[in-house]
């Protein structure tokens, strides 16, 4: 058995990921050894002790912690206004698997609104001041600065959704392209054959994902693609509208619509019952989200399932991962640290 003075494969002090291999899990599940958490199986306690003892690991958590130079505080930061996070089941449903995840740990979670320049200022200061251990963002948008702001002061973080595909933090998101492709092909196979798509800010990557599988479904039913009957909204129940407006007044013989979010879809469905449309009679709907929206919606909305909760929780997985290691993300590689979570469609009345 190595002492406790042993050292990694490289020559330094033994690493997470080390142990990970050692005992046959993930960093994750060694992060939440460390910190104590009770969602761990005893023979996974046990196997990941004994990895820890065989390489001599000291984690930095504990290091911090001796010399006083953790906050034992996370903060999620939504740079968002507050009117759009309290009117869109996707963040509550994202802080309600935070949360969860969280509750079994010591860490205090915080909320932090960065929707505004003044407050991305003040943003900047605390997180400068080094007052959290780790942040998760959420929404984030391509010409975002706070992802590169937390690289530079290297601060652990976990972003949801990444910015484009070459996404250099730990990520996790879910199958976009996949969900918008099932939406398509689920109209398709209806015999819809004038499908619109109310997209989101194309600004985030994953609304730009759900367009490419809505162009991707309608290509390999042999049609083409107009860019006109792809109109982008802004994830509200107002921007549904605008966008649906739009869209009668370029298609008026559309007869499915395929919408980026559960909210957006709900404005959609009033324009379309303003101009007498039937759902799904004359025109089927999909939203996208799955979320109460849709389940209340009458008729009941067809939509894709996004693991939001799930999700939530796998980005505090990887943020402890992170916080227990506090190498900068480059030097670690990104494998297994950008997850996908699969999409799932839920057929309603509405289609």
């Amino acid at each position: 058995m190595a002492s406790h003075g042993a050292r990694g494969r490289g020559g330094g002090r033994p690493t997470l990921e080390e142990v990970a291999a050692r005992a046959g899990v993930g960093r994750g599940t060694v992060s939440r050894v460390i910190n104590g958490s009770p969602r761990v199986s005893d023979a996974t306690r046990a196997a990941v002790e004994a990895a820890v003892a065989e390489l001599g690991y000291v984690p930095n958590t504990a290091a911090r912690a001796l010399a006083a130079n953790r906050t034992d505080a996370i903060a999620l930061v939504v740079p968002e206004p507050e009117t759009r996070f309290f009117a869109e089941p996707y963040f509550s449903d994202m802080l309600r698997g935070v949360g969860a995840e969280l509750s079994d740990t010591e860490m205090q979670l915080l909320l932090i609104f960065a929707g505004s320049d003044r407050e991305r200022q003040r943003l900047a200061q605390y997180l400068a001041a080094h007052r959290v251990d780790g942040v998760l963002l959420v929404s984030v948008h391509a010409d975002d600065p706070l992802p590169d702001l937390l690289s530079q002061l290297e601060i652990p973080a976990v972003i949801s959704g990444r910015r484009s595909a070459d996404e250099t933090l730990p990520s996790v998101d879910s199958d976009n392209y996949g969900g918008g492709r099932a939406a398509v092909e689920h109209l398709m196979a209806q015999g819809r054959r004038k499908v619109v798509h109310l997209a989101g800010r194309l600004d985030v990557y994953g609304a730009q994902r759900r367009v490419d599988g809505y162009r991707q479904a309608l290509l390999d039913a042999g049609q083409e693609v107009d860019d006109r009957l792809i109109v982008p909204g802004d994830f509200t129940e107002e921007g549904g509208r605008r966008a649906m407006s739009l869209l009668l007044e370029r298609c008026p013989d559309l007869d499915a619509v395929f919408a980026g979010s559960d909210v957006m879809a709900a404005g959609a469905r009033q324009v379309l019952r303003e101009a007498g449309r039937r759902i799904p009679d004359d025109v089927a709907l999909i939203g996208y989200d799955d979320s109460a929206i849709a389940r209340h919606m009458d008729p009941p909305l067809t939509s894709v399932r996004q693991p939001i909760e799930e999700m939530g929780r796998a980005m505090i997985d990887l943020l402890l991962g992170e916080i227990a290691d506090r190498r900068p993300a480059v030097s670690r590689g990104l494998e297994k640290r950008q997850l996908v979570l699969p999409a799932e469609l839920v057929v309603r009345a509405s289609s």
